[in-house]
């Protein structure tokens, strides 16, 4: 029996699937371990044995492999929580990531953030200045050498930079993605001072044109780098310990997975490894039942995210944004706010509830949780307001207070906007229902869709508890709740269903029409890249599939837009295609007639991108039918619960999911008790439980 496992780290909890080829789903969930983020996967994965009934070791022996993701390496670089790097560039150009392109004040900033300029920021450097320094070198933007490489100046700055105990260095020259020799040779000088020290280049790491973006990919890659090394190494170890035959892999931005020895030489790229899982996992259940338009929403206990699939497939984005910096890193898109269970609820300075983006984490953790917390969250309110087991969590294994919740509510909430503890748990509530809607508004209908049609999924462990809120602010018809064995491991399932992916991009502007033979001679090179490395992965596949794109813009446009390239020898027809394609996709995004032909095309980027297919994909099993729609058998009780605060408490039914069987339908209100999550019914809709298990929420 060969068994697949994903394994998602939060900030909160740790939750884990596992699959096998016979079609067993098991799913397990348990506290995350902060620092240690290994002993948590430990936790889950015996947690998982036991379900299985045998020997943690016994499982990882008949192990395929283990997909693995975290945010640790995300919210270490959100938080600033990272350790001292060293950056190297060409001599005069050091500033670049101090002046940050002027597009560093306002990148990743809110309308209302923007609008208020004295409130702003202007603190946003990645490194000291006494840990940026010049090196003597010249490329031209043909990747020729104009100044060689001074390596006597070079060793005096490596030197200043080891002495000062930076974990790692970052280097970046000017058009080395051209010519990285300047680049590959300072590893080396590095390497003969330090054999030891962790070295990013941004050739390796981010070969795009653009001076900041490049900086910035490089340095962040670097700062996590060297903890995303000694992480994976010392689990790995353990898990090897453990009987663990196949390989750990961790998941990437981009929506496939890569072997843990090969993610710390581009550590950038894992940053969206946990919030792609969901999106995959979407994808993947999506095919189950037949949708294609999907809304993945994920609440867990630090964030809220959100992902579109278009047409079957995921929306993906060439960067992404992190603390106003650019990141030039091939990505499923995915948008996120710190809106979790465990979020934070204060009182600003104006009076006004903010719920977020601070969380009280895994440690202390809710107050309800009696680890020493004492700031009200989601999950406390939620305690309050009935929606949760006063029984506890992972069906009664995680205690909770509800004096310890009503007190921090008390303290922090209700005397100082004059309320009742009920009102502001209910506040509470409506708040992050309203903010979590905000930004499924900004994904969805800013992108140019209407979210009428789309179907929401929701996961997570709060995320089933607001998901009809949340997806009603935007108008959406009908969510799906998926439950079954995966329940708030959703993600967790999305990892253990992705593939190997890898990409590899190089920048090469020119102006269209471009040389059939010098587009095709790039794309064989990223090809070769690709292919090399998947060979490096340790896993066979039923087969590869090759993606090549063109990132494409008008001339004097700052921006471009990613176009696909169709299979194919190039020539002089299908590069003429390719300027059509890319017409097509920008009136698709900004609009009819938006283009403007005359002003002429240019291609800036080439990327290709394999998918290495793996001969495992997990689907959820089928339910047992029940024999009516009347649920009644699943009913466990009533208890007062409060989901609308113009309506206060009412006697709500309660539901028992492992008694509930494919065909019955619950009238709201209601609550369905899983030992990893609890779903909300809310007055006005009904509940149906599918041929898989997942419950189906639409309005009445």
């Amino acid at each position: 029996m060969a068994y697949v496992i994903g394994v998602d780290v939060g900030g909160t909890f740790t939750d884990a699937v596992l699959d096998d080829s016979s079609g067993t789903v098991v799913a397990a969930k348990s506290p995350s371990t902060p620092p240690d983020y290994s002993q948590g996967v430990i936790d889950v994965l015996e947690a998982l044995a036991e379900q299985l009934g045998s020997p943690v070791q016994e499982m990882l022996a008949n192990t395929h492999h283990i997909a693995h993701g975290t945010t640790s390496s995300l919210n270490a670089l959100v938080m600033g929580n990272v350790p001292p790097v060293g950056f190297l560039t060409t001599k005069g150009h050091r500033d670049s990531i101090y002046i940050m392109n002027v597009e560093g004040r306002y990148l990743g900033g809110s309308p209302e953030q923007l609008q208020n300029v004295l409130g702003q920021s202007k603190s946003h450097g990645l490194v000291p200045k006494r840990h940026a320094l010049e090196v003597t070198e010249r490329l031209d933007r043909d990747g020729s050498v104009v100044v060689a490489l001074d390596e006597d100046s070079a060793r005096v700055a490596i030197r200043s930079l080891v002495d000062d105990g930076v974990s790692g260095i970052a280097v970046s020259l000017l058009w080395s993605f051209r010519n990285p020799v300047h680049e590959q040779r300072i590893r080396e000088l590095v390497h003969e001072i330090d054999p030891d020290m962790f070295v990013s280049l941004s050739s390796e790491v981010s070969p795009r044109i653009r001076e900041f973006a490049r900086n910035a990919t490089t340095i962040m890659s670097t700062q996590i780098g060297p903890g995303l090394r000694d992480y994976l190494g010392s689990l790995e170890s353990k898990l090897r310990a453990l009987d663990l035959k196949g390989p750990l892999l961790v998941m990437q931005s981009n929506g496939g997975a890569v072997a843990a020895a090969e993610a710390p030489k581009n550590a950038i790229s894992t940053v969206g490894s946990v919030l792609t899982g969901g999106v995959v996992g979407a994808v993947s259940l999506g095919k189950q039942l037949g949708h294609k338009n999907i809304i993945a929403t994920d609440v867990g206990g630090t964030t809220f995210l959100v992902g579109l699939v278009v047409d079957g497939e995921p929306v993906r984005a060439s960067s992404t944004i992190i603390n106003h910096h650019p990141i030039n890193v091939p990505t499923l898109q995915v948008h996120a706010i710190g809106s979790g269970g465990g979020a934070i609820a204060w009182v600003d300075a104006g009076g006004n509830l903010q719920i977020g983006p601070h969380s009280a984490q895994a440690v202390p953790g809710p107050a309800c949780y009696g680890q020493g917390g004492t700031e009200p969250t989601n999950a406390d309110a939620n305690l309050v307001l009935g929606i949760l087991p006063e029984r506890g969590l992972l069906g009664g294994r995680k205690p909770l207070d509800k004096e310890l919740a009503r007190e921090a509510i008390r303290r922090r909430i209700a005397e100082p906007l004059g309320l009742s503890i009920e009102d502001a748990a209910a506040a509470i509530y409506a708040v992050q229902n309203a903010q979590t809607g905000d930004l499924l508004r900004k994904t969805v209908v800013e992108a140019g869709h209407d979210p009428r049609n789309f179907v929401l999924y929701a996961f997570g462990g709060a995320g089933p508890s607001h998901c009809a809120a949340y997806a009603a602010e935007v108008g959406v018809k009908e969510v799906i709740v998926p439950l079954g064995q995966v329940a708030s491991a959703f993600s967790a399932y999305g990892l253990a269903s992705s593939n190997i992916v890898l990409a590899a991009e190089l920048s090469d502007p020119v102006a269209m029409p471009l040389d059939p033979a010098r587009a095709e001679a790039n794309f064989d090179g990223l090809e070769k890249r690709v292919r090399e490395a998947l060979g490096r992965q340790g896993l066979s596949f039923t087969s590869v599939e090759v993606e090549r794109e063109i990132d494409m813009r008008y001339t004097m446009q700052l921006a471009e837009v990613a176009t696909a390239i169709p299979e194919g020898t190039l020539d002089s027809a299908s590069v003429a295609l390719a300027s059509d394609l890319f017409e097509q996709r920008y009136a698709d995004l900004y609009g009819k007639d938006s283009g403007f032909r005359e002003a002429g095309i240019q291609a800036i980027t080439y990327r290709v991108r394999a998918t290495g297919v793996l001969p495992f994909s997990p689907t959820l099993p089928e339910l047992k039918s029940a024999d009516s729609a009347d649920a009644s058998v699943a009913r466990i009780g009533t208890r007062k619960v409060n989901l609308d605060g113009r309506i206060g408490y009412v006697d709500t039914d309660i539901y028992d999911y492992s008694k509930l069987a494919a065909g019955h339908v619950l009238a709201g209100p209601a609550i369905v008790e899983v030992p990893t999550t609890t779903v909300v019914v809310p007055h006005g809709t009904t509940g149906t439980v599918d041929r898989l298990g997942n419950l189906n929420i639409v309005a009445q």
